[in-house]
């Protein structure tokens, strides 16, 4: 292998990532870091949450985690538009409980990791991810 394959292609033989998408991944994973440590430091005592929902909610966060990592990593499409939807519906349930709520440190905290997670799926979209989702590993166009 010359240097110039090893420029076009990693050295096993994987296409660069390109930094659209590592921003991407940062900050989704910053997002998932911030709803874990919300969820770490939640006081349950003073909610109506069982043990169940705290364990639905670190599967919630492993799930994304691996979906973060399959779009980012294993360019799948599909991956990508499940955060998207899973963005979505987060915006939609925010606003509402804005409106039901008012803002207080639980809801800023939800709309910080939303921001996050925003402006992560900006730059999956963006610049030079905009091939990413429709390459191959070994480097050759979907159909």
């Amino acid at each position: 292998m010359n240097s110039e394959d090893m420029n076009s292609e990693g050295m096993d033989g994987e296409l660069p990532v390109p930094g659209n998408i590592l921003l991407f991944e940062a900050l989704m994973y910053a997002s998932l870091g911030v709803d874990a440590l919300s969820a770490a430091f939640t006081d349950y005592s003073e909610t109506d949450l069982t043990a169940a929902d705290k364990l639905t909610t670190a599967a919630f966060i492993g799930v994304f985690t691996f979906l973060v990592w399959f779009a980012a990593r294993r360019q799948k499409r599909w991956a990508r538009s499940v955060l998207l939807a899973a963005l979505i519906l987060s915006t939609v349930f925010v606003v509402a409980l804005f409106r039901q709520t008012g803002l207080n440190g639980q809801l800023a905290i939800e709309a910080l990791s939303l921001g996050l997670g925003a402006s992560g799926m900006y730059y999956s979209f963006t610049g030079d991810a905009r091939g990413w989702f429709g390459i191959r590993q070994g480097g050759d166009r979907r159909g």
